[in-house]
């Protein structure tokens, strides 16, 4: 445990509707030769899809709470049943209408699940080649007239993000046009990353892998092993670490979490090679070690992870908050962890679930509805040991700590 001391650590403004309205009007470009941009600019629409003033608002996210509470799952709380019967899930958003969606790694299809917890095809991400980690991974919404779903996804030359207008209604949504975002993330059968969010401050957040070549996580100029921050339609923020580049954090293996807590803190979760996983105070424009450092170095050059686990203990994937909590999902580890971060005190994870069989692996974590939280499973990857009606969304119950 150690004390997280925010006085001094970036936070995000919190945003409002108009400030993610206006990352869709005003983007600079990101040239060929910019740092950070791999070589090639990241790819975005010519221009932004205009905004019918007279149509009705799409389907947003459901908003994150802004109460600084701090909360914990129920002492006796039981896993239940949302959705069975799912190949391969990866992400999920739940939205303001009740419905959420669903990505399937492996086929590249889009789920909405509805609230009775049915699911239905509500369509393909285009050009999703799965290869052992890659595929159709993270997920973001981002509301609008037109409402767009963003996607992480594997394709046959990269990893990209690509979004698509959201049509239709409760039990009938389906996916526009698709465009691409940003392109030219380096991929490779592991070490994708792949989570995907919209942050505080109405900017667009990505998680990349280091795609098994190490020296991408220390170069400027690839987008591999980096936290990346863009605009909504793939520009460079004018604010981002370094002027023409995407890059917001470096030195990455594998990350696959990232959230912000109530008081505006970003977090990043990331998988170690042998020795530790990392929970990360995610700062602009710093550096986290990796190849040069697995866990804590006490290397000034480098940012030390706030806590770390061994590697068998968590695996870690899935990030969410819930007020000053944080939920880290245990893929390898087969657990969820429950992590205090209130201002000004020691980080304190707590190990929970650790002994129910009927999870296993558990791939994403978020807020769910009625002061609840979802996990997602990940059984039916390929490297889980599936149970009857697996992959599952489950359910647990949270509860203000006293």
């Amino acid at each position: 445990m150690i004390t997280t001391p925010r006085t001094t650590r970036h936070r995000l403004a919190v945003g409002t509707m108009a400030a993610v309205t206006a990352v869709l009007l005003v983007g600079c470009t990101a040239g060929a030769d910019a740092p950070g941009s791999g070589g090639q600019a990241a790819t975005r629409p010519a221009s932004e899809t205009p905004t019918d003033p007279t149509a009705a608002p799409g389907p947003g996210p459901v908003a994150p709470t802004t109460d600084a509470t701090a909360v914990t799952v129920a002492a006796d709380a039981v896993p239940t049943d949302v959705a069975t019967d799912l190949a391969a899930p990866w992400s999920v958003v739940r939205l303001d209408t009740g419905s959420s969606f669903v990505s399937l790694r492996d086929t590249g299809t889009v789920l909405e699940l509805l609230a009775d917890g049915s699911t239905r095809e509500a369509g393909t991400i285009d050009g999703v080649v799965h290869e052992g980690e890659g595929g159709l991974l993270g997920l973001a919404v981002l509301a609008g007239s037109p409402s767009y779903l963003y996607a992480y996804a594997t394709t046959a030359d990269d990893n990209r993000v690509v979004r698509a207008p959201i049509t239709g209604e409760v039990g009938s949504y389906g996916l526009g046009e698709q465009e691409a975002v940003i392109t030219g993330i380096p991929k490779a059968s592991n070490h994708d990353g792949g989570r995907i969010a919209f942050g505080p401050d109405g900017m667009l957040y990505v998680t990349t892998g280091d795609a098994n070549q190490r020296p991408n996580a220390q170069d400027p100029g690839s987008l591999g092993g980096k936290v990346l921050r863009a605009t909504a339609i793939g520009g460079v923020p004018d604010d981002n670490p370094t002027p023409g580049s995407l890059v917001y954090s470096l030195g990455h293996r594998n990350p696959q979490g990232i959230a912000w807590d109530a008081t505006g803190a970003a977090w990043a979760a990331e998988f170690g090679q042998n020795t530790y996983d990392e929970l990360n105070a995610l700062e602009p424009g710093a550096n986290y070690g990796w190849p040069e450092v697995e866990g804590r170095g006490e290397d000034a050059g480098f940012s030390d992870p706030v806590l770390q686990w061994s590697t068998d203990d968590a695996s870690p994937s899935g990030l969410t908050a819930v007020g000053t909590t944080l939920y880290l999902a245990g893929l390898g580890g087969e657990k969820l962890f429950e992590i205090q971060v209130a201002p000004g005190s020691e980080a304190v994870p707590t190990e929970l679930l650790a002994g129910d069989s009927s999870l296993g692996r558990i791939r994403d974590v978020l807020p769910g509805p009625d002061g609840t939280l979802w996990l997602v499973t990940n059984n039916t990857d390929g490297r889980g040991t599936p149970s009857a009606g697996d992959d599952r969304i489950v359910s647990v119950p949270l509860t203000p700590v006293p």
